[in-house]
């Protein structure tokens, strides 16, 4: 089975610049106070880019993605 990439984020770094919302509308929503929730499940294959644009853009280094060996995506 191919690996499964999961959006995460280090709610201690995050200090809700909310640029992951923008770059990643479909998988990020802000909370009341301006910090990411993030969608439940795996990131599905048609987002994987915008989702590293994310990454690369967060400027707190709050993001990450991170692999989960074998279990389907």
């Amino acid at each position: 089975m191919p690996d499964t990439i999961r959006l995460q984020v280090n709610p201690v770094a995050c200090t809700g610049h909310g640029l992951c919302a923008e770059l990643l509308p479909e998988f990020v929503t802000l909370d009341e106070w301006g910090y990411p929730m993030l969608a439940d499940g795996p990131l599905p294959p048609s987002l994987e880019r915008s989702a590293r644009r994310a990454v690369a853009a967060c400027p707190a280094l709050a993001l990450r993605l991170a692999t989960a060996p074998g279990q389907g995506r």
